[in-house]
């Protein structure tokens, strides 16, 4: 039996202002993926997962941050074995200037505006990871009649 999984692995990143408690999100302009989310993308061959999460986000709005912090993960499978894992950041340390880029427009919200708001599918059931220290995991399990079956761990 093999001890490999097939992986696709990437990252998301939270990026909250400590003073005002806004979060920037970035409004997707991705078809198959659209809606308001975190800024983030895959992690590169050779890259460190931290790296990536940095890299992401300057790209994606501009700012660079500093000393993320890894709180937790999001997973689910895909084809053929395989399993697909985010790696989710919280970042309150940052400089810059925030823009818009290729991928959406970003801008900064609350966490209540945000429940009005057009959002990818499972995204919001994937804040308790970001603000929960006692949640770590999002695992979605076999679909059950086109619904994921979803386990805060």
């Amino acid at each position: 039996m093999a001890r490999t999984t097939p992986i696709e692995f990437t990252n998301m990143i939270m990026i909250e202002n400590p003073v005002t408690h806004e979060i920037l999100v970035e409004d997707r302009k991705n078809p198959a993926w659209p809606g308001v989310t975190f800024p983030g993308g895959h992690i590169e061959a050779g890259e460190t997962v931290v790296a990536s999460a940095i890299r992401e986000v300057q790209e994606e709005t501009g700012l660079i941050i500093e000393k993320p912090k890894l709180v937790g993960l999001k997973e689910w499978p895909i084809a053929d074995g395989a399993r697909y894992i985010v790696m989710l950041f919280k970042a309150t340390q940052y400089h810059g200037t925030v823009h818009s880029g290729r991928e959406g427009d970003i801008f900064w919200t609350t966490r209540d505006k945000l429940k009005n708001m057009v959002t990818p599918r499972t995204f919001m059931e994937m804040l308790p990871v970001f603000d929960q220290p006692e949640v770590n995991e999002l695992a979605l399990s076999d679909k059950q009649d086109g619904q994921w079956t979803l386990d805060w761990l």
